[in-house]
């Protein structure tokens, strides 16, 4: 499910049971706890301007973050899929039939 949070550090890491994953954080300090709880391949990265987990996806593949990992690689397509970019809708626009002047004279005689 995708969410409209943003993040400012984001990157990957392989959890003890060997899944890898993208993390997402706004704070550099989750090294610390992931290291902690026995992740390797720790590599967070801080993000140019806070994004949502759709626009990191497609961050990371324009930048090569995997670098030819193929776990890191699917966990960022993985990541894309579940959390698909949101299409923002053009506002709409509501036509109003007005005169062509309204004039003071018009709304004191009225």
């Amino acid at each position: 499910m995708s969410t409209l949070k943003k993040f400012s550090v984001a990157g990957v890491s392989t959890s003890p049971t060997g899944k890898t994953k993208l993390r997402f954080c706004n704070d550099s300090m989750r090294v610390k706890i992931l290291a902690k709880n026995g992740h390797e391949g720790i590599n967070l990265i801080n993000l140019p301007y806070e994004m949502s987990k759709a626009q990191i996806a497609s961050h990371f593949v324009e930048i090569d973050f995997a670098k030819g990992n193929e776990a890191t690689e699917a966990a960022i397509a993985y990541t894309a899929k579940k959390n698909p970019a949101q299409v923002q809708e053009p506002a709409s626009t509501v036509e109003v039939d007005t005169p062509e002047s309204i004039l003071a004279e018009d709304i004191l005689t009225s």
